[in-house]
């Protein structure tokens, strides 16, 4: 495996992201986060634009603050999240997502187009991996 600092993000996106557009309900995005196995969705514009994202952290504030789930992403969604380009490395993949304390990160062209998202867990497989094969070296 390469160094984490030459890994693309583009290598650990595997599938197409899981949008929705701001008019969906929570209750949609719900549904659709369960249904394909994943802890957020992109919202996005017609264009393809990340406009916003929700996570399982934003499902908890809003069950928490008696929000109904037939409330719009739109109007609960993190707006403007953080994003990395595909040609970004995981380091700076990692680093973002330690200090701005998030765990998940919209991939996207150098147009904002949205390529994919990643998550700290593929993060952290690809920073166990170097540390597995560093250790091997080092026998």
């Amino acid at each position: 495996m390469s160094h984490p600092g030459l890994v693309k993000v583009s290598e650990l996106v595997r599938r197409a992201p899981i949008t929705v557009t701001p008019l969906a309900t929570v209750e949609e995005a719900v549904k659709l986060m369960h249904r394909e196995g994943v802890g957020s969705v992109v919202v996005v514009s017609p264009e393809g634009k990340v406009l916003g994202i929700f996570t399982e952290r934003d499902l908890v504030r809003l069950i928490g603050e008696g929000k109904p789930l037939t409330t719009r992403i739109g109007d609960v969604m993190t707006r403007d999240p953080v994003t990395v380009y595909e040609d970004d490395t995981v380091t700076k993949a990692a680093m973002l997502m330690a200090e701005k304390r998030i765990r998940h990160l919209p991939v996207v062209d150098r147009e904002g187009r949205l390529k994919g998202v990643i998550s700290a867990r593929d993060v952290a497989s690809v920073l166990a991996r170097y540390k597995e094969e560093l250790g091997e070296v080092s026998e």
